[in-house]
């Protein structure tokens, strides 16, 4: 049976991290939070732990997982052809609410599902987040829920979508969190799409606002939503 750990009392949080890190290598999932959403997490190199994330949400393949990071270098090693405007956002919005999708490196040995031959990254503003993904190196996360539901701003509205599909959940309290300052009014990341060379497309719309990423990549953003 799941079990959650609460990330706030000390003992907790040291044995929940240490049974997420375990749970990941035997190919499990793991609920964790992030700045932006709860995330439902498996090992980004593990095809049979993605397959059991999309089982566990309701996803086909169609709709592959990004994948969360802990730093720069690691994006340099997934991805290939970094054009500049990518590293012009990644300098000012990570960590943070903002996930790059990008040409993926052409020998990974991953699954994520139908990518296309891309991948999309983020690396979370979150210690308990960054902390496990130091020592686990790159997972594919989604929002911690069902498809069609709501995304779950606690641990415990995400035991209530995905139960005992998932071995460990670590509760890091609301998310995302009610007491930090946010740029965007959307629970989730905003998604760009970079592998058009010198364009921006947003994708999704989320914390990180159109007028923000404008002014960082000006007249390359292209048209869309205001």
């Amino acid at each position: 049976m799941a079990q959650t750990y609460d990330c706030a009392v000390p003992a907790d949080l040291l044995t929940g991290m240490r049974l997420a890190r375990a749970a990941l290598g035997r190919g499990e999932l793991v609920v964790l939070p992030t700045d932006t959403v709860y995330g439902v997490a498996a090992d980004a190199f593990d095809p049979r732990a993605v397959q059991r994330l999309l089982d566990a949400k309701g996803r086909t393949r169609q709709s592959p997982p990004p994948v969360l990071i802990p730093g720069v270098a690691t994006l340099e090693a997934l991805a290939t052809g970094i054009p500049d405007v990518a590293r012009e956002l990644v300098e000012r919005f990570w960590p943070g609410g903002l996930t790059v999708i990008l040409t993926a490196t052409p020998s990974l040995a991953w699954d994520l599902g139908e990518t296309h031959g891309t991948v999309a990254l983020r690396m979370p503003d979150d210690s308990i987040a960054l902390e496990l993904l130091a020592e686990t190196g790159p997972l594919a996360v989604s929002s911690a829920n069902l498809t069609g539901r709501p995304p779950a701003p606690t641990a415990a509205d995400a035991v209530g979508m995905l139960g005992d599909s998932v071995a460990v959940y670590l509760d890091g309290g609301v998310r995302p969190d009610p007491s930090r300052e946010r740029e965007g009014e959307e629970p989730s990341s905003t998604i760009v799409d970079l592998t058009t060379p010198d364009v921006v497309r947003i994708v999704r719309q989320g914390a990180i606002s159109r007028a923000r990423i404008e002014e960082v990549v000006g007249d390359r953003l292209a048209p869309g939503p205001a």
